[in-house]
């Protein structure tokens, strides 16, 4: 499994949330398999976004089109986004 993580400043949470949920580079064709989001408990207007694919060329492909995509509405939408793609080594659910 490989995963995504991107990390970045948003002005606003929902405004930032209301563009993310209208999926502008379709994710499931871009063979996202699930996401997470996560906001640090301290900085409301900071988010951690990890997208599980089972391939690297898609997630570099994903990354791509973000790439392209924050070109258009960095500064408006998120500040600085920060990335790196990794190879899930185990995962392992307590029970």
């Amino acid at each position: 499994m490989i995963v995504l993580q991107i990390e970045h400043k948003v002005p606003n949470f929902e405004g930032w949330k209301k563009a993310f949920e209208s999926d502008p580079i379709d994710r499931k064709k871009s063979g996202v398999k699930n996401y997470r989001i996560f906001r640090p408990t301290g900085d409301a207007n900071y988010v951690i976004i990890e997208m599980e694919f089972s391939s690297l060329n898609e997630a570099e492909a994903a990354l791509e089109s973000l790439r392209k995509l924050w070109q258009q509405v960095e500064g408006k939408v998120m500040f600085n986004p920060q990335t790196r793609i990794l190879e899930v080594i185990e995962s392992i659910e307590i029970k």
